[in-house]
């Protein structure tokens, strides 16, 4: 635990260093370097189809978020301006397509005139089951890390779960809000109007912490002078994957600004994050000045470097610590809650089956009664190795709690689970744990339907392993 302690303490401290690192060579670095950066716009080959789709729609409504500096918002001018606005530009110049801006006053009314085929696209945000419902998806444009915002004095945050008595604010209509609600139900969840109000709650006291994007939190605690927030921690699955959003029916169109999509390099991305997280951050010292100095420009590299270096290896800690069961080196309930959100979301976007194993050591009291609990810490980790060993290389086992385990299996319908669970059911069986002890396991089994969440697919594959359970054990049952 101390080892524990001092990962988590040092990587706290890591992490505000980095984005004080991070934002000091985002500001300063690119007013010099990249002043003068010019982006090539080079065509992406289109098939006929998609030529034919571009010569009959000749402008692709769309609608953004007006309020999200520095990724995207409606200047005084009405214009479109930030990260994907200059991202979007590099895909309307490399594919032909013209996007028409349809004004709305906030986020919320642009998913809703999204739902209602107002605009036929949404710039930048998270796939998720909701929106799947009438959208599909690009690539990723751009990626960026949700990290807790908090004030000084509170203590990092390795596992929300553990927090009591504490809230955690975001803007309305956010990805994250809804998985916070589903995944962290101690924390009590508050709105804000804006990302300014999100930060400046935090800041004075009126929530405890929010969930932001890394480069949105950095820009608005430098724009605002909100210098008592520090970056307390980091859900290492929690990722913005920010897509553009077309509307179910529009696969032509998907395709075309998918292609533009893959043709932005990551160097381009970088330049466009530069430019736009240095606006309006003021200083009093002349850039220029600074990297005048060789000395400094070099004791600043060499820095980075260093506390780039020690970032890896803390960071590749902590994720073990955090998304490893520590008995079976499996992946943790936590782990696995992430892993199977994402893979249903794969599952709603390209119609593929998802079904999910629950299997629980029967009579697993009497083991440790009888053999003690050092045998059954045995039972669980040989039991591990045999997930591991039967399994296929797609698919996901961990350990849920206790003696119970799930396992995640894409692309997969509920025949061929059934199969899968009869093996393990059966190698489990035949294997002989210690002298004299040997164990069998009941399975319950469930296959994604439309209209599950997470909680309702585990509460099917949970009743049927009930049923095993009630109907003699060591057995598998479909629910």
């Amino acid at each position: 635990m101390f080892i524990q302690r001092t990962v988590v303490s040092v990587y706290s401290k890591c992490l505000t260093t980095i984005l004080a690192c991070w934002v000091f060579l985002a500001v300063y670095g690119n007013a010099y370097a990249f002043d003068s950066v010019a982006l090539q716009h080079e065509a992406v080959s289109l098939t006929q189809a998609e030529r034919a789709y571009l010569k009959e729609h000749k402008k692709v409504t769309l609608c953004v978020d007006p309020d999200w500096v520095p990724y995207e918002h409606i200047d005084a001018s009405g214009k479109h301006v930030g990260i994907a606005a200059d991202l979007l530009a590099l895909i309307e110049a490399r594919t032909g397509v013209e996007f028409q801006l349809v004004p709305t006053r906030d986020w919320n009314e642009s998913l809703e005139y999204s739902k209602a085929g107002k605009c036929q696209a949404l710039s930048f945000l998270n796939q998720s089951v909701e929106r799947s419902e009438w959208l599909i998806f690009t690539s990723p444009l751009f990626s960026d890390p949700n990290v807790f915002i908090t004030r000084e004095e509170h203590p990092f945050i390795s596992d929300p779960a553990t927090l009591e008595n504490e809230s955690i604010v975001f803007p309305e209509g956010t990805a994250m809000e809804g998985l916070i609600r589903e995944r962290y139900p101690n924390l009590e969840v508050m709105l804000a109007k804006s990302e300014d109000e999100t930060l400046d709650m935090v800041s004075s006291r009126r929530s405890s912490m929010t969930m932001r994007s890394l480069i949105v939190a950095a820009y608005t605690i430098r724009k605002n002078g909100l210098f008592n927030l520090k970056i307390a921690g980091q859900l290492p699955l929690y990722m913005n994957h920010l897509r553009i959003g077309v509307r179910k029916g529009e696969g032509v169109l998907r395709n075309i600004l998918d292609k533009g999509v893959q043709s932005i390099t990551p160097q381009e991305k970088g330049r466009v994050v530069n430019q736009h997280v240095a606006i309006n951050v003021q200083t009093m010292l002349d850039p220029r000045w600074l990297f005048a100095s060789g000395g400094l420009a070099a004791i600043i590299a060499a820095l980075w470097g260093y506390w780039t270096y020690r970032l890896r290896k803390l960071n590749a800690a902590l994720l073990h610590l955090s998304n490893t069961d520590n008995l079976t080196g499996l992946a943790n309930r936590q782990m696995l809650s992430g892993c199977m959100a994402e893979a249903m979301i794969r599952s709603h976007q390209y119609a593929f089956p998802f079904s999910v194993l629950l299997l629980d050591v029967d009579n697993f009291k009497k083991v440790n009664d009888t053999f003690g609990h050092l045998a059954g810490d045995a039972v669980l980790q040989a039991l591990s190795s045999i997930a591991v060993r039967e399994l296929r290389p797609q698919d996901t086992p961990g350990r849920w709690g206790g003696e119970e385990f799930l396992v995640l299996l894409p692309q997969t319908g509920a025949a061929e689970a059934v199969k899968l669970a009869e093996m393990l059911r059966s190698r489990v069986g035949e294997y002989e744990f210690a002298e004299g002890l040997h164990c069998t396991v009941s399975i319950g089994v469930a296959e994604m339907q439309a209209s599950d969440t997470p909680d309702t697919l585990i509460h099917r594959a949970d009743t049927a392993l009930y049923r095993a359970k009630n109907e003699g054990k060591n057995r598998v049952v479909l629910g």
